[in-house]
């Protein structure tokens, strides 16, 4: 076999050639979404579809919407709380107290009967 190729019949870019066989394409309508770092980002919605109001940019991920002169601000970032802070939420500082009292009673309670606690 002289220089033969594994696939004959073919070349680079071969197939079918797009509107003829699959059809036309539907109507597009292209709109324009503003970030807060002046970003531009251009999705392309059905010419029919409902656009929304806001949209994530891809290059920075904060929101954007359609208003160039006016964009959304960034989120404000919520520091992260720690276990002892979700607690507080949830417990007034009576009950924690009531709950502390309780657990040292029987903590007590069981160092009296000769239980080895560690």
């Amino acid at each position: 076999m002289v220089g033969g190729s594994a696939i004959r019949g073919s070349r680079v870019g071969a197939g079918p050639m797009g509107e003829a066989e699959r059809g036309d394409s539907a109507p597009r309508l292209y709109v324009s979404y503003f970030c807060s770092n002046r970003h531009e980002t251009r999705p392309a919605f059905a010419a029919d579809a409902v656009v929304p109001e806001t949209w994530d940019c891809p290059r920075c991920g904060l929101p954007a919407n359609l208003d160039s002169e006016n964009p959304p601000p960034p989120p404000k970032i919520q520091p992260y709380k720690t276990h002892l802070a979700y607690v507080k939420e949830r417990r007034s500082d009576a009950e924690a107290e009531a709950i502390l009292t309780e657990a040292l009673e029987g903590l007590r309670a069981r160092r009296a009967a000769g239980e080895v606690i560690y």
